[in-house]
């Protein structure tokens, strides 16, 4: 009975895992991904890109860290999430740029700064969500004054048709690369904050977008979603002060709402962007 009892318990740990750890966050991610390109095609980058930066990823991953640790973990968590965030919008600065001569280059590059910056910002163990957000909002003045100089310009809206095989691939490539995302996120509170930002959905997107519509377009894309990133990065910052404040439940609300206030407050001056 002893034996049949911890095979049972051992079967439902790896459902739960399997279940939230994968399934979950494969499907939501997927569904995302194909959602930021419909809007991005239909509408432009400027209107796919800021949309497209969602709290959506790192909603799922707050949330799990604060069920499977408690919310004290899931706001330590949250700490690093804005200077993450900064080195994500280097990322896309870096992509936008050398998109142009080599998509495989222009991977190799940014992934190499993103890694070289990230594994910086676990030895100074930055563990202050004031200047892990200086952090943040200097980098995006920085981005958005390099870009507008070298005139990358968002792109208007292309004729797309749509059938099963792209909405699939789509799917696919986004929910694996989320996947192992979230996999990794249970590693410690630095490293947790770290890859719940995972530039996952940026990845597929880039590479979806660029295949099907070329560098323009994705550079063009690129450009959107720095400015779009802002929702996250006061989304993280809402849930460092509001989990431990209130519940779960209450903090992750109300921490969204301040990130849809952002982005409508971006979506409201989004003819601005160049």
């Amino acid at each position: 009975m002893i034996i049949i009892y911890l095979f049972i318990s051992y079967l439902n740990m790896n459902l739960n895992f399997i279940l939230y750890q994968l399934v979950l966050p494969f499907i939501l991610s997927s569904i995302i991904v194909v959602v930021i390109m419909h809007i991005a095609e239909k509408y432009g980058t400027k209107l796919g890109g800021i949309l497209g930066t969602l709290p959506s990823t790192i909603v799922i991953a707050l949330l799990f860290l604060a069920i499977n640790k408690d919310i004290y973990f899931a706001s330590k968590a949250a700490e690093v999430i804005p200077a993450e965030l900064g080195v994500n919008i280097l990322f896309l600065v870096v992509f936008a740029f050398i998109v142009h001569r080599s998509l495989i280059l222009a991977f190799i590059i940014s992934l190499s700064i993103w890694t070289i910056l990230s594994v910086l910002i676990i030895i100074i163990n930055l563990n202050n969500i004031y200047f892990s957000g200086i952090i943040y909002i200097l980098t995006l003045i920085i981005a958005l004054l390099i870009l507008n100089k070298k005139k990358i310009e968002s792109i208007k809206n292309v004729k797309v048709h749509y059938n099963k095989k792209k909405i699939v691939t789509r799917g696919m490539i986004a929910g694996l690369v989320i996947s192992i995302a979230i996999i990794l996120s249970n590693i410690g509170a630095i490293f947790s904050g770290i890859f719940s930002v995972f530039p996952a959905i940026i990845i597929s997107t880039m590479i979806i977008s660029y295949r099907e519509y070329g560098p323009n377009f994705t550079s063009g894309l690129a450009k959107s979603m720095i400015i779009g990133i802002s929702s996250v990065a006061v989304y993280a910052s809402s849930v460092h002060f509001l989990y431990p404040t209130y519940n779960i439940i209450i903090g992750s609300i109300l921490s969204y709402i301040a990130s849809l206030s952002v982005t409508f407050l971006i979506l409201s001056i989004r003819n601005m962007i160049k």
